[in-house]
């Protein structure tokens, strides 16, 4: 890790990731402080993983009304764990992209927050 930086970011969410990026881009030395997940509340806890069981909650909704389509599906079920573990698993892969590109940007990722 570098003792200097051309820019520092504050909050790996949307914005802060973008701009470490475009800043990595421009020539800059640059590191994005984190206090917790990388990509933010949004993709970690709010709208992916929420996404992810809202469309869980769609198929188990056409697969009750399977009869309408023509289908038959007699025996079918949900597992609530699974539906989670889902959510979770497509919450980690948008982490993870994210901290491939600070680490394909030469961005240093700095974990902590402000006190």
């Amino acid at each position: 890790m570098a003792d200097q930086y051309d820019l520092l970011v504050i909050g790996a969410g949307p914005g802060g990731y973008v701009a470490a990026i475009r800043g990595a881009q421009l020539g800059m030395k640059v590191a994005i402080v984190e206090r917790e997940h990388m990509a933010g509340i949004c993709s970690n806890w709010g709208c992916i993983p929420t996404k992810a069981l809202l469309r869980s909650a769609e198929i188990y909704g056409h697969m009750s009304h399977a009869k309408d389509y023509g289908l038959t599906a007699t025996q079918f079920g949900f597992d609530l764990d699974g539906i989670v573990k889902r959510s979770r698993a497509i919450a980690a892969q948008m982490n993870n992209g994210v901290q491939f590109l600070m680490k394909k940007n030469k961005i240093d990722i700095i974990w902590g927050k402000l006190p």
